[in-house]
């Protein structure tokens, strides 16, 4: 199954999904079952499925035929060079290919002299004047090619001003940068490209980023920190030409598999294969020189060699233009889109499944919770009335007054109930506190200071040392509080239910470990590319906390951002159960008076209202069904799928 139809196999059952969702969302509005809290978390959760993405990175040093493997996969039935794709560098800066709906297609293009600032790209993205906006033809091949040579363009600028902008000169395994004749050194013009484009997988959620080399990546942290980790797939492209270079070991373990572990979805591309396609050798001896490649490459990087893939992406593209099919089996780039189908697409779908159940079954749980509380509430008082059929006044009168005892009882309970949420509000203060951002500004602004006035790279080290020990400390503090609110809820949970009734369940866990474990990730990058000797000597230390502070700092402020959300989610879902509880309790209490006090002024009345209450059980039982057969769409959707099953969906 092609990565195209796997895709929009993918995007169906992403919106039967939704739609399921939005049909439990009615139902629960329709059934008078939702509140204000529900109908946020299913519209988030909405909202999510609508904007989901599916990045996969393509990253190569420069002349791999990464542009011509882009062209291969996604543009060849254009019928023509999409990107351009020739000897030499073409792919001058990050470029990302996505498509959004409210834009006209175009590139945008951030100038390479914004580098000089703090500010990293996902902040520039705000501010839409500071790029430069190139309209696309997409009815004329040509015009689209020309209008895309753009991202190519270069710029001379001082040495001085290159080793601002963070080009070095003169180093590395090919100097790219070099200062000429003229005494300037030729530059990318562009930091960054967007290209927004309709394409049908685009149309669909794909973003596809297209990276240049080694110098790039390493000047541009937002890309090692952010981009990469966060991509669904990596293709890392080698030459069969040129095997594993010293700059593609770099680029492989500095910013493919940094922390020595690769994920999944990171895959190896050996291109320009068709390099030993030699008319003078057999078949098999053309089979065994590529599958000796392979192993080598494999061997060099550490990985099995199924996990590297020969391909020729130049004769792949011919072979689907001209619809050659024998040239395009010898080129091997099916198989290529084959295994990127088969490990993209169920690992995107895991992440989603895993999103989508944990929030949809909590709130289903809390719906099944409230009418089976409203339906045991109702067999109470239908047990109590036919217990009163042919009983005299004194017998209505007691259990009037049992009621009234229950309902007073219960509400001196509420003092209690009262007092947990003073002392719940008091816990998530604290909680905030310690997971708050104004912390965390004050901590980057000190650290930023005492960065520029270190005079030696030890105290430099040091301040970025405070730096994460002091954002662990917040995280560690505010883990020590959620465990408090936890253990305060569980308490009160159990209590409520021996006491009055309630069923409450368990309080949902909550954990930080997610944020713990990007804080590591996030310091291992600076000990391994800012921290270490090497970079503390070839680097000033300006240059160190420009890139410390453009983009290690911008993604710990997010971890805390993304760290509040889910503290605020989960504070309003572990006091909803028991709020949504005590309501009903009190509502139920309220209706089995007002039951007894009809009876007590009009006896005759109990066999109507004995038949009432039997007619709403009824309904509650036919509602609880009904809810079960709405949700189970939804869990459906939500099961392990194998591939030929998701083939025929």
């Amino acid at each position: 199954m092609s990565l195209a139809n796997q895709f929009a196999a993918y995007t169906a059952w992403r919106s039967r999904l939704s739609s399921h969702i939005a049909e439990f969302q009615e139902w629960l509005s329709q059934n008078e079952l939702s509140d204000a809290q529900t109908d946020l978390r299913l519209a988030q959760l909405l909202e999510r499925l609508r904007e989901d993405r599916l990045n996969v990175a393509f990253v190569a040093e420069f002349s791999r035929g990464k542009s011509e493997l882009i062209n291969a996969i996604f543009f060849a039935e254009y019928g023509n060079r999409m990107l351009p794709s020739s000897a030499g560098r073409t792919t001058m800066c990050p470029t990302e290919l996505l498509f959004e709906e409210n834009k006209l297609p175009c590139i945008e293009l951030l100038p390479i002299q914004t580098r000089a600032s703090n500010s990293s790209v996902t902040e520039y993205k705000r501010f839409p004047d500071e790029w430069t906006v190139v309209n696309l033809d997409i009815e004329s091949p040509e015009a689209m090619q020309d209008a895309l040579r753009h991202v190519s363009e270069t710029t001379r600028v001082t040495p001085e001003d290159a080793a601002r902008l963070g080009f070095e000169l003169g180093k590395g395994e090919i100097d790219f940068y070099k200062v000429g004749d003229d005494g300037l050194v030729e530059v990318p013009q562009w930091r960054h490209a967007i290209i927004n484009f309709p394409h049908p997988l685009l149309k669909q959620g794909l973003i596809i980023l297209d990276t240049p080399g080694l110098n790039a990546i390493g000047a541009e942290p937002e890309l090692t920190l952010s981009l990469l980790p966060n991509a669904h797939a990596v293709l890392f492209i080698l030459g069969a030409d040129t095997g594993v270079t010293q700059s593609d070991m770099a680029i492989w373990k500095e910013h493919i598999c940094a922390g020595g572990t690769a994920k999944r979805g990171r895959m190896v591309v050996l291109n320009k294969i068709d390099g030993q396609w030699d008319e003078l050798k057999t078949a098999d001896e053309i089979d065994a020189e590529i599958r000796k490649q392979v192993e080598s490459s494999a061997g060099i990087l550490g990985l099995p060699a199924s996990q590297v893939f020969p391909v020729s992406a130049q004769k792949g593209l011919v072979a689907k233009i001209n619809g050659d099919h024998d040239l395009l089996e010898r080129s091997r780039l099916p198989l290529l889109e084959s295994a990127l189908s088969v490990e993209l697409i169920p690992a995107k779908r895991d992440i989603v499944c895993d999103n989508t159940e944990s929030e949809f079954g909590d709130v289903s749980l809390r719906v099944r919770g409230l009418l089976e509380s409203r339906l045991a509430g109702l067999r109470e008082q239908l047990t109590e009335l036919t217990e009163l059929r042919g009983k005299n006044k004194g017998v209505v009168e007691y259990m009037m007054g049992k009621v009234r005892a229950e309902k007073d009882e219960f509400e001196s309970g509420l003092q209690r109930y009262y007092a947990v949420r003073s002392v719940f509000s008091t816990l998530t203060n604290k909680l905030f506190g310690h997971l708050g951002l104004d912390t965390l500004r004050q901590l980057t602004h000190e650290t930023r200071e005492a960065m520029l006035e270190a005079a030696f790279s030890k105290t430099l080290s040091e301040a970025m040392g405070r730096f994460f020990g002091r954002s662990h400390d917040a995280l560690n503090k505010s883990n020590d509080e959620i465990k408090e609110i936890l253990a305060m809820m569980e308490a009160v949970y159990k209590r409520f239910a021996v006491e009055h009734g309630l069923k409450l369940g368990s309080p949902t866990a909550f954990s930080l470990l997610r944020y713990e474990k990007e804080l590591d990730r996030l310091q291992a990058w600076c000990d391994s590319h800012l921290n270490t000797m090497v970079s503390l000597l070839t680097h000033d230390k300006r240059n160190i906390t420009q890139k410390f502070f453009e983009e290690v700092a911008v993604q710990v402020r997010r971890a805390f951002e993304h760290a509040n959300k889910d503290a605020e989610v989960w504070l309003r879902a572990i006091m909803a159960p028991m709020e949504t509880q005590v309501r009903e309790h009190q509502i139920q209490l309220k209706r089995r008076l007002e039951s007894i006090k009809r009876i007590h002024q009009a006896t005759d009345t109990l066999e109507d209202r004995i038949a009432e209450l039997e007619s709403v059980e009824k309904n509650l039982l036919e509602q609880i069904q009904s809810l079960e057969e709405v949700a189970s769409r939804v869990r459906e959707m939500l099961l392990p799928l194998e591939t030929e099953q998701l083939q025929a969906a």
